[in-house]
């Protein structure tokens, strides 16, 4: 081919590599300074024909990047730098396009640079796809940060790639801690446990996965949920500690709580008036839980869900948090397609897409249905008798606390009686405490039957009740004559015959009546005066009805009198303690309790039964719980020098007056250290009435004390407030079952029921449990056979003087 032809093709080639990479060429002679470009250049620069052409390369660029093309241009021409830069050039127009500019230098023989020549090439299109990205990304940041939950991204090795700040919240860590960490071991142990197991899973199946773990080193259990994309998983964490706790409670009551995948719904942010907002997407687990097919809900509002128990109020907050385009947390009751109704847990979140404003509302729910079923059947256990379905204690005095609290200055009088079964203790031991149980709980059917709606019937334990009228008006004779009819009515009902179990029973009660006002009288006077009037009701040869008579303050003063011998029994140094032991499963003592025992001069050893509530009642507990406090920290200093003792721990009941006392932690803290014991060998036996009140101070005077090192125990469990809904708030190490259910642990279902249920509850929570009044082989076998590790009663023994308990732990013959 002739040199002039090829030389046509090769140009006519670069014309057209320019025409489809929309590049335009120039040339630039140094030693002349003359200027070339191609004709796409002159295209590209949109100069016409007659217009004048560019002197040198530097005439192209726009003035924003004139300055640096100067001097990459100069370094070019005088050194010989090749360039490749992203700048803006100006065309003849008037228009600013952005260009790769691309060029070097030529060189002659000898070396010396005798021309620059370079190409631009337009990435306009290029620059704006890159900066609407920009923006995408920008506002996708936004939109995640705004989520309430903690969410985070892992690449398909595990390592973090995107941390929000809520996420830094939970885990206590900055983004620049964990991204490119891997998320096992930055909240594993270095293995990993579930964190390593479940996520590798998800990584490799391709599956979401949904799960709990502890994260040690913040002491949380997080919630998990992860879901699988492209780039690897996208989590949600939640801090879910509270309900983990919780949960332990609520397995106890029910067979299980079945966690369910996340309902997820999104609407358009239409106005919140009818229509409303359409659904635009739910997800498969819509679908499973509300029966509702995809087809069925697109195009509709979240309305369909509605129906007549679903709670307007909170539908209301739920509006005006929408309306503030705000996001908002909830719990409501929807309804499935087959018109059950269901508890949700949502969270809707307000959605701006690319920057557009408010576009889209995306609702993230589970049904907790579950959990709300066991929270009413916790709270069922804490104020109603399981056996009779009637309010409890604690139920009672709620009520009659309201009562008399409720109108200052109302002169409205009403009732009390005490009502107890004459002979119910000979149905149990003839019939046996079945035959006792469908007695109770037909005497309740009857009591309730005999009642106003506005009237309260309670049951307090074993065959006793109380009835509870308000509003007699305002005379006393007419009120206490309205109280009459309803007393004979309920004697003459209870006295009707009963078909228990194919076996026909009679049976009476004795009631007892006390009259009140809502002013000038405690909740403690009246059940003291109804029960008096009970007994002296029982003492008349039962079946019958007496109200409280002023003349039963005698026995007030017999109480005075009892007062004043603790008083001078304290000062003459006249209690002593005595230990009864405590063993663990193989029989060896771990411990004892200390039990206060009164060497009174004229009646010998008196219990703490006959002193306790009257040292209660007038303060004289105090001193008395710190003697005994003392006493018994000063034993467990002595044991402490005898290697076969050191390990030995001594229990020691706390009242609840005593425990409420403002100095009462600052005592124990004091007569630890006067001592020099080691604190977790003294252990505090606190009552359930504790739970009754004052949660919130009850629970910080715990933890002060849990946190010296002291152990703590709910003595008698289960036979006082049974707060189930607070159990798992409280820094406990113990649980003690009382005598009263092993005592017919054998033979009494329901005792064998509760004693199963305690320990199952402890075992739950991680707590340890001890049984007290084991005085048979049979009842400890029971006991360890369903997990009970430790015991107390006459089977190891009764309580002793520590000289004998010394003997007894020494093997010697008492």
């Amino acid at each position: 081919m002739r040199p002039e032809v090829a030389t046509h093709a090769a140009l006519h080639l670069l014309s057209l590599l320019e025409k489809a990479t929309q590049t335009g060429a120039w040339s630039f002679e140094v030693a002349d300074e003359n200027m070339t470009m191609s004709p796409q250049l002159e295209a590209l620069l949109e100069l016409p024909d007659d217009a004048p052409r560019p002197q040198s390369p530097i005439d192209f660029y726009a003035s924003a990047s004139v300055q640096v093309m100067t001097q990459v241009l100069d370094r070019c021409r005088n050194d010989g730098e090749a360039f490749d830069r992203e700048v803006q050039i100006e065309t003849a127009a008037g228009r600013q396009i952005w260009v790769r500019s691309v060029g070097d230098a030529m060189r002659d023989a000898g070396g010396n640079i005798v021309r620059l020549q370079g190409v631009l090439l337009d990435i306009t299109e290029k620059k704006r796809i890159e900066h609407e990205t920009l923006g995408v990304t920008m506002r996708l940041s936004t939109t995640l940060a705004s989520i309430t939950e903690a969410f985070a991204t892992l690449d398909h090795e595990g390592t973090f790639t995107y941390v929000s700040p809520e996420s830094e919240r939970l885990l206590g860590c900055t983004s620049r801690d964990l991204l490119g960490k891997t998320f096992w071991h930055e909240l594993g142990d270095g293995q990993g446990g579930r964190f390593r197991r479940d996520i590798t899973e998800a990584l490799a199946t391709g599956l979401n996965v949904e799960f709990e773990e502890c994260y040690a080193a913040k002491h949380k259990w997080l919630e998990v949920r992860a879901y699988t994309f492209k780039e690897g998983l996208a989590l949600y964490m939640r801090d879910i500690t509270e309900r983990r706790q919780g949960q332990e409670q609520l397995l106890l009551l029910q067979t299980s709580i079945s966690r369910l995948n996340d309902i997820v719904l999104i609407t358009e942010a239409a106005p919140i008036d009818a229509p409303g907002p359409r659904i635009v997407f739910v997800n498969d687990a819509f679908e499973r839980h509300t029966g509702y097919t995809r087809e069925e809900v697109l195009g509709k509002s979240p309305r369909l869900l509605q129906g007549p128990r679903t709670q307007r109020e909170e539908l209301a907050r739920i509006r005006t948090a929408l309306e503030q385009a705000e996001p908002v947390l909830a719990e409501l009751i929807n309804y499935k397609k087959n018109g059950e109704p269901f508890w949700m847990s949502l969270e809707i979140v307000p959605v701006d897409y690319f920057n557009r404003g408010l576009t889209h509302w995306v609702a993230i729910a589970r049904d907790v249905t579950a959990r709300k079923i066991a929270e009413d059947e916790i709270e069922h256990l804490a104020f109603y008798d399981p056996l009779t379905r009637l309010p409890n204690r604690q139920l009672l005095m709620d009520r009659l606390q309201y009562a008399l609290t409720q109108s200052e200055g109302n002169a409205e009088i009403g009732a009390l009686m005490f009502i107890d079964l004459d002979n119910f203790k000979v149905l149990n031991d003839t019939k046996g405490h079945a035959t006792g149980d469908l007695l109770l709980q037909n005497v309740a059917l009857r009591l309730s039957a005999c009642l106003r709606l506005s009237d309260t019937v309670a049951r307090l334990g074993g065959d006793e009740f109380v009835v509870l009228l308000e509003n007699l008006g305002e005379n006393h004779q007419s009120a206490m004559a309205q109280a009459q009819i309803v007393a004979e009515k309920i004697l003459a009902t209870v006295a009707e015959p009963y078909n228990l179990a194919g076996h026909q029973h009679y049976s009476t009660c004795s009631i007892g009546i006390t009259a009140f006002t809502k002013r000038h009288q405690s909740i403690g006077d009246l059940l003291k005066q109804a029960d008096l009037a009970m007994y002296q009701a029982k003492a008349a040869g039962r079946n019958a009805v007496c109200f409280f008579d002023p003349a039963m303050q005698a026995a007030a003063t017999a109480s005075a009198s009892l007062s004043s011998e603790l008083r001078l029994g304290l000062r003459n140094q006249e209690f002593l303690l005595h230990y009864q032991p405590q063993v663990g499963r193989d029989g060896e003592m771990i411990g004892a309790e200390a039990l206060i025992r009164w060497q009174h001069p004229e009646r010998g050893l008196v219990f703490p039964d006959f002193f306790i509530s009257q040292a209660e009642e007038s303060g004289l507990i105090m001193p008395m719980g710190n003697w005994v406090l003392e006493t018994a920290c000063l034993q467990l200093a002595r044991w402490a020098e005898h290697p076969r003792r050191e390990a030995l721990s001594i229990s020691v009941n706390v009242s609840a007056r005593q425990f409420r006392h403002p100095q009462f932690v600052e005592q124990v803290m004091n007569t630890i250290q006067k001592t020099g014991i080691h604190a977790h060998r003294l252990k505090l036996e606190l009552t359930e009435s504790l739970l009754a009140s004052d949660m919130d101070v009850t629970i910080a005077k715990m933890s002060m004390l849990k946190d010296a090192g002291v152990t703590l125990s709910i003595d008698d469990f289960g036979m006082g407030y049974s707060a189930l809904s607070y159990l798992k708030y409280l820094p406990i190490d113990q649980l003690k079952i009382d005598r009263t259910f092993i005592k017919d642990v054998l033979t009494d279902p329901n005792d064998a029921a509760i004693a199963r249920t305690i320990v199952g509850l402890a075992q739950s929570l991680g707590l340890n449990v001890i049984a007290e009044g084991v005085e048979t082989e049979a009842q400890r076998e029971f006991l360890a056979r369903h997990g009970c590790p430790n015991y107390q009663g006459y089977l190891f023994s009764k309580p002793l003087p520590i000289d004998q308990l010394e003997a007894f732990m020494d093997g010697l013959p008492l």
